[in-house]
């Protein structure tokens, strides 16, 4: 039996449901890095794999605004890529969050050159950036859509890391404040973008699975950290570790 057609607002309402279901605040890493029971050094190896995250996310956006058909939105797409890269040296999302990695105490040239990565992080990022340069126009736009949850997890994370840390000061988590008006912003184009042309059924749940696969990718992330860090002796060979 084939899937009935969902309205846009049914549409929105699955997306929701997927998120409150598997976003990755849910995690129980995430648990203990926003209510303070993880070490300065597990503290930092999160932030250390998540930069990989932060500096893949101007080109995994580069791939998929050389696809699109239109000037409106190629205009739209590039503002993801310069509140990341920035307009000058300094500045966007991928500098700040180098200083979010240098209040930590983590060197930037160690931090920038990978040598400490994760394999499971770089598995799964490198997975989304492929996601949305192969699959269709929609599932990609679709597949960003995590951004819809993304206000709820900054604010638990900064209230809790300021709450529970005595390493984390503001400016070390000045990377998030422009994120609380940046991901309403892109998540609304994306969702409406997405409620006006998913028009199948196959359609919609393959918006449905893209946005299923994107949750993957970051808890994939949390539990690669989760394996290597909180468990003792699983730390793979090369990756980071804490001091």
């Amino acid at each position: 039996m084939s899937a009935p057609l969902l309205s846009p607002t049914e549409l929105e309402a699955a997306l929701r449901a997927i998120g409150a279901e598997r976003y990755h605040n849910r995690h129980p890493f995430h648990r203990a890095l926003h209510d303070g029971k993880l070490t300065k050094g597990q503290v930092q190896a999160w932030a250390l794999n998540r930069y990989y995250y932060q500096a893949r996310i101007p080109a995994k956006d580069a791939t998929l605004l050389a696809r699109l058909p239109t000037a409106e939105l190629r205009r739209e797409w590039r503002r993801r890529i310069e509140d990341h890269d920035g307009s000058e040296p300094g500045t966007g999302g991928i500098a700040r969050w180098l200083r979010l990695t240098d209040g930590l105490g983590l060197n930037p040239e160690y931090v920038e050159s990978l040598e400490g990565l994760l394999p499971g992080t770089r598995f799964a990022v490198d997975a989304y950036v492929h996601f949305v340069g192969e699959r269709t126009i929609l599932e990609a736009i679709a597949s960003s859509l995590t951004e819809l949850f993304s206000p709820t997890i900054i604010s638990e994370r900064v209230s809790g890391m300021l709450r529970n840390y005595d390493f984390i000061t503001e400016e070390t988590l000045a990377y998030f404040t422009p994120r609380l008006t940046q991901a309403p912003r892109d998540s609304d184009f994306a969702l409406a973008y997405v409620k006006e042309h998913a028009r199948t059924p196959h359609e919609q749940q393959a918006v449905l699975n893209a946005l299923k696969f994107k949750c993957g990718v970051l808890w994939s992330m949390l539990d690669a950290l989760d394996y290597a860090y909180v468990t003792p002796g699983n730390i793979p060979p090369g990756a980071f570790r804490p001091a």
